[in-house]
């Protein structure tokens, strides 16, 4: 007997039992008893279709990729294993839509299921996936960093069902593109630089510096991240008027409640754009992430009955930059800003911008242009170690020359913004001749502060130098600020570019630390989809100028591209990364 089975587009997602009943004596069932149903781009009638058969390839049958972090200045593509193939991890995201409570007739709406998974994939209402943490100690668990993908964490969750730690927005994105691919909904992993994150919903962030040029920040809730990522899935939107299908934004990370839970979307591109900030889901704060206006703010005295706060500057452009995903097909970033926003400047950025805002600016007085105009010239980066060399620019376009008492901070902070430490200050008298003369000052700075600090920095650690002037003639004050990134050594990998399945072969990884410094607590994280899974060599401590190499023999088992992931990481410096790609053949 044959029995074929057909299915509704819109079946409910989950795991069915099949048997066939003969009469009343006889019951045939299947070996495993069991099949799985998806979502289906492939299904014209389906809601997540996607017609672009090279993009359903990419979006969801492709099991590797690359997360981009960094900062606007210095972007870094890093190789990551999204792995929705691999053991249990099916099993795991069916358990996650049972952990949910998703009822079954919902599981038939990848709107609601996206919705629902970027709320389990954290563990801050539902006991789900990962622990967030940006505190720096990770001595009980898995620092993020450390990670090289997706499908080590889901099997880990999946065989102990209790949260695995710990995660930050890149670790989110990563398990959140595994889950959305591996239940059939095309997905992508998203990097916003200078990404908003807006407590107070008033479209604005607001930055309140001391008169050192220092952020204060226990008076600043609002914070401007050096990336931000979540990701794009894409869908059909019955549940909004016409004009809404299409790829959606949606975030995993734990950062603001959303109906009282931490999920966040999914949320028209097409509507953020546009700043229709009123429609479902959390359109309105993905849309204050990438075009909110940043505000710089003058304490003096702060904390005291003489506190006195002045605005010194807006920046209208200074927020959703260099928005970038993997490109479809290649190992390349592409930048996909332009369907999240209009150009900056243009008449349609800001006619969008005074729709969303009309009823969220407060009333403040806007400062009357500045005669001198700040600005910094430098390297992006450099490495740690090394000294950070820069200058201060100083133009000045009025008639007659200016004096300006300058101050300027070196500081290190993590890439959401959170300030760890003043690595050198700086306050100087300069007089700036007439008629768009300029003067400079010089800033040398060398960072040599505690180690914990560069650990809690993990591996985005950057520089923010901000500088403060006060035109003596006229009592004004201006601001500035640009960061600067550190510089890595590469990870040699030598490898064949071909193998056979049931042959071993061997995979060599050679360092050399030339950043000038001991990296203490050395260690080398390597894994292979299909060849073998996530294993550490610990290296100790590798002096300055040291060189360590490292082995592994893998036999593979499965036929196709396969890719391994090499990353190393310290109690200085982490995430140096690197990736080769090998082409299995049948023996």
């Amino acid at each position: 007997i044959e029995v074929e089975v057909k299915l509704a587009p819109n079946a409910i997602v989950g795991k069915y039992s099949f048997k066939v009943k003969i009469g009343e004596d006889y019951t045939y069932e299947t070996e495993n008893g069991h099949f799985y149903v998806l979502f289906n781009p492939w299904c014209e009638d389906d809601d997540v279709h996607l017609p672009e058969e090279n993009a359903r390839q990419e979006y969801v049958l492709k099991d590797t990729g690359y997360i981009y972090t960094g900062s606007v200045n210095d972007i870094t593509g890093k190789p990551w294993n999204f792995g929705q193939f691999e053991r249990n991890v099916l099993d795991c995201c069916l358990y996650l839509l049972d952990k949910k409570g998703l009822k079954q007739s919902a599981r038939r709406e990848p709107v609601r299921v996206a919705r629902a998974m970027s709320a389990v994939v954290n563990s801050n209402d539902e006991n789900g996936v990962l622990y967030g943490n940006w505190s720096g100690n990770y001595a009980d668990g898995t620092p993020p960093v450390y990670w090289t993908g997706s499908s080590a964490i889901l099997q880990q969750y999946y065989e102990s069902r209790e949260p695995v730690r710990y995660g930050q927005c890149w670790v989110f994105s990563g398990v959140l593109t595994t889950v959305m691919r591996c239940l059939g909904i095309p997905s992508r992993s998203v990097t916003n630089f200078c990404s908003a994150h807006d407590t107070e919903g008033n479209l604005t962030i607001d930055i309140y510096l001391n008169q050192k040029g220092e952020k204060l920040n226990d008076i600043t809730t609002d914070s401007v991240w050096n990336f931000h990522m979540w990701n794009d899935v894409w869908m059909k939107r019955p549940d909004l008027p016409e004009g809404y299908d299409g790829w959606q934004a949606l975030d995993a990370t734990p950062q603001e409640e959303s109906e009282g839970i931490f999920q966040c979307g999914p949320s028209p591109l097409s509507a953020i754009k546009k700043g229709e900030v009123y429609l479902a889901y959390d359109t309105k704060f993905i849309f204050a992430e990438v075009n909110a206006d940043r505000i710089i703010w003058l304490v003096e005295n702060p904390k005291t009955d003489q506190q006195k706060t002045t605005r010194l500057r807006a920046h209208y452009s200074a927020v959703g930059k260099n928005i970038s995903t993997k490109a479809l097909g290649k190992d390349e970033r592409q930048d996909i800003t332009e369907l999240y926003k209009f150009p900056e400047g243009t008449p349609e950025e800001r006619k969008v911008m005074e729709r969303a805002s009309a009823v969220c600016f407060p009333d403040v007085p806007i400062p009357t242009p500045q005669s001198i105009q700040l600005g910094f010239e430098s390297d992006k980066s450099f490495l740690l170690g090394s000294p950070i060399t820069f200058q201060i620019s100083l133009s000045n376009n009025s008639s007659q020359s200016q004096a300006v008492a300058l101050t300027a901070a070196c500081q290190l902070q993590t890439y959401n913004g959170k300030t760890l430490a003043t690595i050198k200050a700086l306050k100087q008298e300069v007089t700036v001749m007439a008629n768009a003369c300029k003067a400079t000052v010089s800033f040398i700075a060398l960072y040599c502060g505690p180690k914990s600090h560069l650990s809690m920095a993990s591996d985005d650690l950057l520089v923010r130098v901000t500088a403060v002037g006060e035109n003596k003639d006229s009592n004004s004050v201006f601001a500035d600020d640009t960061t600067l990134s550190f510089k890595y050594p590469p990870i040699t990998v030598d490898m064949p570019a071909t193998a056979k399945t049931g042959e071993p072969f061997t995979c060599t990884f050679t360092f050399k630390n030339n950043i000038g410094v001991v990296m203490e607590s050395c260690k080398l994280h390597v894994e292979g989809l299909g060849l073998f899974r996530l294993e550490t060599f610990d290296q100790g401590n590798v002096r300055a100028g040291g060189i360590f190499r490292s082995k592994i023999i893998c036999t593979p088992d499965r036929r196709g591209e396969r890719k391994i992931i090499a990353k190393i990481t310290s109690d200085q410096i982490s995430g140096i990364s690197a990736e080769r790609s090998i082409t299995i053949i049948l023996n």
